[in-house]
């Protein structure tokens, strides 16, 4: 019997690299420039489809990619759905719509004595 955990097997003791500093370290640039590349190419018409609901366009399958397998996929889903909710809310908040943007508090009332 190996020492070696197989592929099937996780071992209590065993890391995963992605967890580790330069693995989420480069988690992060990858999603950074993914992120960076939608807002640049954010006039074009997005045709990809990623996870969560996430368009995106053509120009970034390259940086999609690279951000996809330096991820755990978890935290894919986890950041587009983020991304997502962000771009919502910011929609609903520079929204032309008189029922949409941020509230205007009614001033206190005063009340004699």
């Amino acid at each position: 019997m190996s020492s070696a955990p197989d592929a099937d097997h996780c071992d209590a003791g065993t890391i995963m690299a992605d967890v580790l500093s330069k693995g989420r370290e480069s988690c992060y640039k990858a999603r950074d420039a993914f992120y960076a590349c939608v807002e640049k190419h954010a006039d074009k018409k997005p045709t990809e489809i990623a996870t969560m609901g996430l368009l995106f366009p053509a120009d970034c399958k390259k940086s999609r990619a690279q951000y996809v397998s330096s991820c755990r996929p978890s935290w894919v889903r986890h950041f587009d759905r983020q991304h997502c909710a962000k771009k919502r809310v910011q929609r609903l908040l520079d929204g032309d719509d008189d029922g949409r943007g941020p509230m205007s508090l009614p001033q206190p009332y005063t009340f004699k004595q």
